[in-house]
């Protein structure tokens, strides 16, 4: 039975019995305390909590997980994932233990060709958590199972949480036993291995406070309604409806895992390394697929670091197979494609552009390699030559955080160098950097507000605070909460920093690449706060920040809120100008050009785009152009809700990666362009009055950036250009339009000058080789040169001079060293002739010696090599330390 077809038949079973399908939600939690969705249930906590209102009682989904915890054990063993799908089916207030446990027994022992799993029932067993009589009774004498096949266990095994404050509860898990061949008999509690687990009930009863462990943590008390949430894992359930032995025989992870094989030349089963490679390959892959398919993107913090941890995974166990060509992982992100594309059909849609993210960053991180392996090097002989056994954590670090080095990567080459690395350090520094990207992260969005606040606030705002922004920028409200520092207050005066939750609001709050409003909110006492920043740190909830500007602000008021009008308009120019610059670059460029990020500010914005290259000027003056003739055409802007499918069918743009409920909001501006948007807009596009870009440029591997103004703000930058024209082109006493023509005849002028100034001093230069070569010093038997050339000789001369010096010595053994400052950093050039590498000597040990001296580092062949450092005083120094390294040879 494929994986499709567990999905379907677990979603259809609950469907006939009540339950609504919920499409899968993004990977991208919508919870603050979260980077990623990793379990089920995440979507429907706000549910759970009472926080909002479900579509129904009984729901049922199939949802995308993403766990890395124990990511390093992935591939070691056959049991670890980091990305997963749950089924599960959810009862808000409705069933509970009495009829999903009988739900469940029918699912799993019903016959296949009756629409069930068909699982011999004396195969199951079931735990239960060790004072739960009232599921241990129902499992007995409601559904028969014998007692010999019950088994109760703690709150380790048996009690469900997130690991977080939020929904808990008692949970009863259902077992299939493998066999003998599969380990020992007595039930889970004596061997999980032989004893599957196949399904986990969660009776979600309570809500549970902060702890520091699984176990240790407080009842807050009952939850509003008893609950109902279940978690059946696809892929178990698929092995073990497939006949194989782990996750990686079934159908999807297996094609990967094949080609895999095919394209490295290696057979699954042979080798243990080669198979704990492409157990990695074959599950990151699958995971960076669908991390890419919900709009994350490689980056180096949040879960952009958790994506590029990833697909660098896959891309460095592709090379310990023997795979070194670029494109591997195109093949193999086509094979994940296709094999998930059943279930998640948006995959075969954003097919282009999941491509460009991970083409982009596996072409990065092979760059990467090259360019790690060579400081590696470096941080190697420095350990060694000081007499050290072990790299130090910061090296480690610096190696993975600015170059990309894993370091599982930087552990192997250590330990084939007879080196270890300082584990220990290395982590403790890797968790200050994520400790320091989550909490930037998570207090931009809730102010450093504890979620537990934001939960009340929610409650008190009727579970959703009512936006009116579309309609009107000003209006009644009703002041639901009044913040300090965090902390419910009954008042602020003048001067505080306050946040404030109103009933209802036209603010907009920050997302979708669009800034929040800005304005004023006076209370009924005659208290005013001056709004700066808006947020929506939840689902439903707006949260203004802002200073109280006069007055004392009291909870409970009445309040008026006022927008900034003339900030909302210069924002909503840009926001429709973003609209239409990407239909645009569409039309030019291809459907591969997916909005990967933008930001609309005031009578500015800018939109960032999947590309494979720099995008060409002409194209850029194209698109400008189109963009301008449609404002002239003065479209009408509108605003509409429709649902999902007719928004698709009428061709509306839903963005790469972005998740949409049954009824979205469709923004278009004629025919020109149509997106699904929830921000705000112009009424018409003349109101645009001008789109001017400024240029594009690269913000990361496969993703560009154009920016560009709007309205006055392009009115103002033209006139300025037109004047800084004028300008020249009196000092170049010719016309504007002989302007370019001339500034490049003075420019090539320029340019010949500087090459035959270059030339002179290169003569210079060399013109000493052959009294430097002639006054070489005897240093212990080896002629030694150790020249300082006139500041501001360039590298490639020094290079020269060096090579050039050692050419007039290749009679005997002889090490040269020049050194200069090109610029304003020093440079050091060392060349060896073949007799004094028969001493021992190498130009790159050399060369490492007098770089250490001046701050830096270096490295090359054993005839020649070249290094830099950042303080010029100490050439001195470098030359003194190569002198005494060939003495003592």
């Amino acid at each position: 039975m494929e994986s499709a077809e567990v999905a379907r038949r677990f979603l259809g079973f609950f469907e006939e019995r009540g339950h609504t399908v919920v499409p899968s939600a993004s990977l991208v939690a919508e919870d603050p305390t979260l980077l990623l969705v990793n379990a089920g249930m995440v979507p429907f906590k706000p549910y759970f909590l009472g926080q909002r209102t479900p579509p129904s009682q009984r729901m049922t989904s199939a949802q995308k997980c993403v766990r890395t915890p124990d990511i390093e054990e992935v591939g070691k063993t056959t049991r670890h994932a980091t990305f997963f799908q749950m089924l599960g089916n959810f009862s808000i207030g409705d069933y509970f233990k009495e009829q999903a446990i009988p739900f469940a027994w029918e699912l799993l022992t019903r016959s296949r060709e009756d629409g069930g799993f068909g699982f011999p029932e004396e195969k199951l067993w079931v735990t239960v958590f060790k004072d739960d009589d009232e599921a241990h009774n129902i499992w007995h004498e409601k559904v028969g199972v014998p007692l010999d096949r019950i088994q109760r266990r703690g709150m380790e095994d048996n009690f469900w949480s997130m690991g977080v404050p939020g929904p808990c509860g008692p949970c009863s898990e259902i077992y299939y036993d493998r066999g003998p061949e599969y380990g020992r008999e007595g039930g889970p509690i004596a061997d999980e291995d032989r004893y599957l687990e196949v399904w986990n009930l969660v009776f979600m009863q309570f809500e549970r406070g902060p702890g520091e462990s699984k176990t240790d943590f407080p009842i807050l008390g009952d939850l509003p309604a008893k609950n109902i949430d279940t978690g059946m894992g696809l892929e178990r359930m698929a092995a073990i409806l497939q006949g194989v032995d782990n996750i990686y025989e079934t159908d999807t992870l297996w094609r990967v895992l094949d080609r895999a094989a095919g394209l490295t030349g290696t057979s699954y089963g042979r080798d243990h390394r080669a198979d704990v490679s492409l157990r990695v390959v074959a599950d990151h892959v699958r995971s960076g697929t669908m991390m890419v398919a919900d709009g994350i993107r490689p980056g180096n913090e949040g879960r952009g670091y958790v994506l590029r941890r990833i697909l660098r995974r896959s891309i460095r166990n592709l090379r310990l197979l023997g795979g070194q060509d670029a494109g591997l992982m195109h093949e193999l992100t086509a094979v994940s494609i296709q094999a998930m594309g059943e279930q998640y059909p948006e995959l075969v849609r954003t097919a282009a552009n999941i491509h460009t993210v991970i083409d982009a960053e596996e072409e990065s991180f092979l760059q990467t390699l090259r360019t790690g392996t060579a400081i590696f090097d470096t941080a190697v002989d420095d350990t060694k030559r000081s007499g050290g056994a072990t790299l130090a954590g910061e090296q480690a670090f610096k190696l993975h955080d600015t170059y990309g080095f894993p370091i599982d990567l930087t552990l192997e080459m250590a330990s084939e160098q007879g080196l270890q690395v300082d584990e220990e350090g290395f982590r403790r520094l890797m968790k200050e950097q994520r400790d320091r990207a989550k909490k930037d992260a998570r207090d931009k969005k809730t102010g450093n507000l504890d979620v537990s606040v934001l939960d009340e606030l929610l409650t008190g705002a009727g579970g959703r605070v009512d936006f009116t922004g579309y309609g009107s920028l000003a209006g009644d409200a009703r002041l639901v909460g009044l913040l300090v520092n965090g902390a419910n207050a009954p008042a602020a005066g003048e001067g505080a920093e306050v946040e404030v939750v109103l009933d209802r609001t036209p603010f907009y709050a920050e997302g979708g690449g669009q800034l929040a409003d800005h304005g004023l909110i006076r209370f009924g006492n005659g208290a005013v706060v001056e709004v700066t920043d808006v947020q929506a740190p939840l689902a439903g909830l707006i949260v203004h920040r802002g200073r109280v500007r006069s007055g004392e602000a009291q909870a409970g008021d009445t309040a008026y809120a006022e927008v900034d009008v003339e900030r909302r308009r210069a924002i909503s120019r840009s926001h429709t100008a973003t609209h239409m610059v990407h239909a645009g670059f569409r039309r030019a460029l291809g459907e591969s050009a997916a909005q990967a990020g933008s930001e609309n500010s005031p009578g500015r914005f800018r939109f960032d785009f999947t590309a494979s290259g720099a995008v060409p000027a002409s194209v850029l003056r194209d698109v400008e152009d189109e963009v301008n003739e449609v404002l002239v055409g003065d479209l009408d802007v509108r605003a509409f809700h429709t649902s999902i499918d007719e928004a698709r069918a009428m061709g509306a743009l839903a963005l790469f990666g972005e998740k949409y409920g049954d009824e979205v909001r469709v923004v278009e501006v004629g025919d020109y362009s149509r997106e699904l948007c929830g921000g705000t807009h112009v009424a018409r596009s003349g109101q645009l009055g001008l789109v001017k870009v400024l240029g594009e440029s690269s913000i990361g591997a496969g993703v560009r950036r154009v920016e560009a103004l709007v309205g006055i703000d392009a009115f103002r930058f033209l006139a300025r250009e037109s004047v800084l024209v004028a300008q020249l082109a009196e000092q170049m006493k010719t016309r504007k339009e002989e302007l370019p023509e001339r500034v490049s005849g003075v420019v090539a002028r320029l340019r010949d000058a500087e090459k035959e100034l270059e030339k002179l001093r290169s003569q210079q230069v060399l013109a000493i080789a052959g009294s430097l070569a002639d006054g070489a010093k005897d240093v212990a038997g080896t002629a030694f040169v150790g020249h300082r050339a006139p500041d501001g000789t360039g590298a490639d001369d020094l290079r020269k001079l060096a090579v050039d010096i050692r050419g007039r010595l290749t009679s005997r053994p002889a090490v040269v060293m020049v050194a200069g400052v090109p610029k304003d950093r020093p440079v050091v050039v060392v060349a060896v002739t073949q007799g004094a590498r028969d001493r021992g000597l190498k130009a790159g040990a050399l060369v490492g010696l007098a770089a250490k001296a001046l701050g830096g580092g270096g490295g090359g062949k054993d005839d020649l090599a070249q290094g830099g450092g950042a303080n010029p005083a100490a050439i001195g120094e470098a030359l003194a330390a190569v002198e005494q390294a060939v003495g003592a040879a």
